[in-house]
Order: C-alpha cells, then sequence, then structure tokens
C-alpha cells in the first residue's frame, strides 16, 4: 500500500511540475504531458480500487 502511495505523490509532483513548466514556457506538449500523466494515472487507480473491491467480494470462504 505504502507502494501506490509513493506513485501517488510521485504523479502529483510531475503533474505540478509539468504544469509549471507549461506556464513559464508556454510549450504545449507540456500541457500534452500533463494531461497523458493525468489520464493514465485516473486510469491506474480505477484498476487498483477495481482489484480491491474484487478483493472484498470475492472473499473464499474457509
Amino acid at each position: 500500500m505504502w507502494l501506490l502511495r509513493l506513485l501517488a505523490v510521485i504523479l502529483v509532483v510531475a503533474i505540478g511540475v509539468s504544469l509549471l513548466i507549461y506556464v513559464i514556457s508556454g510549450n504545449r506538449a507540456y500541457l500534452a504531458f500533463t494531461w497523458r500523466l493525468f489520464r493514465y494515472g485516473i486510469i491506474f487507480a480505477l484498476v487498483v480500487f477495481a482489484l480491491m473491491i474484487i478483493e472484498r467480494i470475492a472473499v473464499i470462504p474457509v
């Protein structure tokens, strides 16, 4: 779980830095990179949450 939190913090920092570089330089490639990071981060989070829900539901009774 700590690894997922670390990845989330790294993702937020990367998005923030990329947005800051876009604001400073005006280069739209950084904005596209930010959007791509955000989109893949959301997809990854949804997959992780779905796996956690499936794990909760599919508990095999002993």
